[in-house]
């Protein structure tokens, strides 16, 4: 992390305060920044020519000329990513060779899928998690804990796509109880038949669940036995009391640390969640993209993939530094 200025070390808390949120901010912005180049630098140099391989081995030379021109193909790579971080300045991601839409319209098309997959997932694995792992950590060894790890390792250990299968072919295909795909719903339509989302929250719940319950199961642990629950104890402060003030509030920390892995495992949980299910959504449309080697869909994509995930590790990051400071 890039050091505080030396004028900021002696100064009042609030400044130093702003001055770590404003580094670590900067540190955020140059990730992004090298994140685009590592994109760009990686589909450019993709094998074979890009205006042959979208209009075919078959298509004429003069088509594939005028493509490569189109899409800047004849100019210095250099001079081709000067123009693409101009475009993604002003917010302009390029055209997409598939569908001739801007990359930003694809893009918010598609969004509105996916953020409701993972706001249901994320609603329903935080309380879950807490609540199980909290639970666990404060009864160590018992039944109820052996039990929630026995079942948090089985559901971690099972890939999405078999965990998709196994719930399709039980709950669709024999019982016929929730429908196997989206039935060509997608976005906010989908509210409209709610037990579509079913299967698919199911599965991303699963896997994520188990990760977030064993890290607050082993933060609520490690606090429990700490000197300051124990002196809390003996101060004759009530268990609940202990466990509210002291422990919860000394394994978060930790726990926010895995959350910000909870929502990059999110990421990579929907482009297999959306291709089974059928779902319109960021993550099918990137393996749309990948599949027809459309590069600014797939440039655009990758780049968005990789705001979410440096943005979200940096509040989660800013706020396990508030929780640890204001832990006792």
């Amino acid at each position: 992390m890039i050091a505080l200025a030396p004028q900021l070390r002696g100064a009042a808390p609030g400044a130093r305060v702003l001055g770590a949120v404003l580094s670590r901010i900067g540190v955020a912005a140059a990730q992004i920044a090298l994140v685009a180049v590592g994109v760009f630098a990686l589909t450019a140099l993709l094998p074979g020519d890009t205006a042959e391989v979208v209009l075919g081995e078959h298509a004429d030379a003069g088509r594939v000329d005028a493509l490569r021109r189109r899409l800047g193909l004849d100019e210095p790579l250099g001079t081709r990513f000067l123009d693409w971080a101009a475009g993604i300045l002003h917010g302009d991601l390029g055209t997409s060779l598939r569908t001739g839409r801007p990359v930003v319209d694809e893009i918010a098309g598609n969004a509105a899928t996916t953020v409701l997959l993972a706001a249901l997932t994320l609603l329903i694995v935080l309380p879950l998690a807490l609540w199980l792992g909290a639970r666990s950590g404060l009864r160590a060894g018992s039944r109820f804990d052996r039990s929630v790890n026995s079942a948090v390792v089985l559901l971690n250990s099972m890939p999405e796509f078999a965990l998709a299968l196994l719930l399709v072919g039980v709950f669709s295909v024999q019982a016929g109880w929730l429908p196997a795909t989206a039935a060509g719903l997608s976005g906010w339509s989908l509210t409209a038949e709610p037990a579509v989302l079913v299967l698919p929250v199911a599965v991303l719940v699963a896997k994520q669940l188990s990760a977030l319950a064993r890290q607050v199961r082993t933060g609520v642990v490690v606090a429990n036995s700490a000197e300051f629950a124990t002196h809390a104890r003996r101060a004759g402060i009530g268990e609940r009391g202990v466990v509210l003030r002291h422990v919860l509030p000394n394994a978060i920390g930790p726990v926010l640390q895995q959350l910000a892995r909870t929502v990059d495992g999110l990421l990579g949980g929907v482009v297999v969640v959306e291709a089974l299910f059928a779902l319109n959504g960021l993550g099918s449309g990137f393996v749309e993209a990948v599949r027809a080697r459309d590069l600014p869909a797939v440039q655009g994509h990758a780049l968005l993939f990789a705001a979410i995930t440096i943005g979200v590790n940096l509040v989660i990051d800013l706020a396990a530094r508030r929780f640890r400071a204001g832990a006792r």
